[in-house]
């Protein structure tokens, strides 16, 4: 039987699930939340570099990403910083959406599935 790893799993959820080679990433949002989109947008993906890290796994190696704007204007700002963190001709499949955040100071979050 394939061994599950979960990473700091609680009741709720796992900061990561790694299956097969597959690591999947939970939702992450800021820690301050009242940085802008840009400073929000920077921390989230470097949390997520060090739950990837972790696993033994980089950005290098994404296959999809799930984003969650509260305002799809700042999709532009976002783009910017989202796009100098991928690397050359790296993008996953992708989505982007405006949605009711659960805490409204959290103005992006996001959730990639890697592989190692």
């Amino acid at each position: 039987m394939s061994r599950i790893i979960r990473t700091e799993p609680n009741d709720v959820l796992a900061k990561a699930v790694e299956y097969h080679g597959f690591v999947y990433v939970q939702g992450v949002t800021a820690r301050d939340l009242a940085a802008d989109i840009t400073g929000q947008t920077r921390d989230v993906l470097a949390q997520i570099d060090a739950i990837l890290e972790t696993h033994g796994t980089d950005n290098t190696r994404l296959l999809q990403a799930q984003i969650w704007l509260k305002d799809i204007r700042d999709r532009e700002a976002m783009n910017k910083v989202w796009s100098a963190w991928l690397p050359p001709s790296g993008a996953p499949a992708r989505a982007c959406v405006q949605a009711h955040m659960a805490d409204p100071r959290h103005l992006v979050e996001i959730m990639v599935v890697t592989c190692k």
